[in-house]
């Protein structure tokens, strides 16, 4: 059992209690913001979530907020700032996924991946500065596995959650001094950002490997409870060894990548994927 799961339990793990903790978590309504939000209110933080869809089951309170809009985001934060009196932590969790190949053009979907994944944390973390510093807070950014390991065929993705380390990056070095920013680094989770990526008929299954929600959870509390901020944090054991090779011996992660991907054209796995006909010509050597 994950000792973060009581306020006691964190209390004797050397954690931050998290009773009274304020809250603001985007994409509050999807997979990874249902989970979060229900195990920080469970813990007794005071929780509020933005989310483009929210839902009448939400766990907390919900704020429609469509986070690439500047309009919507300079309305809601200060509106789910006033209803916490105050902010303690923001949690980045908004994120959409979906096929987008480096070798063609910026499509309409590059562009959703960006405005969601970079600019729309961006927007809302700026429209939380100023209340961050004043309580010495911390911003928690849900990154991916591929902000340093990018897999063929979503280079959006990809490059989205790398320029969104570039951008914690950034402010930490502006705010760090008063506010701590970290990055969750989670491989692949069962949920619906994949079904985009399906339809399109792209097999995830083999290109990388599925791990548990409730451990990406655990490590997100373990970044807004840890009595010290930590600057990056990966969500398994084998993410960790992935994180470390990406990092330090990149030419590596790129032969095993390479190996996977002509694996998986070999076993007609993106036959049926328009996006993927060129991968799939060069490999077979009709290109």
């Amino acid at each position: 059992m994950s000792p973060l799961r009581s306020p006691a339990a964190a209390l004797r793990g050397g954690h931050r209690d998290p009773r009274g903790l304020r809250v603001i978590v985007t994409g509050a309504s999807g997979t990874f913001g249902r989970a979060i939000c229900a195990r920080l209110d469970g813990l007794g933080a005071r929780v509020v979530g933005l989310d483009v869809a929210a839902r009448t089951d939400d766990p907390v309170e919900v704020l429609a907020c469509d986070i690439t809009d500047d309009g919507a985001v300079t309305a809601a934060v200060p509106e789910a700032i006033g209803r916490l009196g105050g902010l303690d932590v923001l949690i980045n969790n908004a994120g959409v996924g979906g096929p987008a190949p480096a070798e063609l053009p910026p499509s309409a979907e590059v562009r959703r991946q960006l405005e969601i994944n970079l600019l729309g944390a961006w927007r809302v973390t700026a429209a939380c500065v100023d209340d961050l510093v004043r309580s010495r807070g911390r911003v928690i950014m849900i990154a991916s596995r591929m902000a340093v390991m990018q897999l063929p065929l979503a280079a959006a993705y990809g490059a989205s959650k790398r320029a969104l380390v570039a951008y914690a990056d950034a402010l930490r070095l502006e705010i760090g001094t008063h506010v701590g920013v970290t990055c969750v680094y989670p491989s692949m989770v069962r949920s619906p950002i994949h079904d985009s990526t399906a339809a399109a008929g792209l097999s995830l299954e083999g290109m990388s490997r599925y791990e548990p929600l409730e451990g990406v959870v655990d490590t997100v509390m373990e970044a807004v409870l840890s009595r010290r901020p930590r600057r990056d944090m990966t969500t398994t054991r084998r993410g960790a060894v992935e994180f470390f090779l990406a990092r330090h011996l990149p030419a590596v992660t790129d032969r095993i990548i390479a190996r996977t991907l002509a694996r998986q054209v070999r076993s007609g796995a993106f036959d049926r994927a328009e996006v993927a006909a060129g991968v799939v010509a060069r490999h077979r050597g009709k290109a």
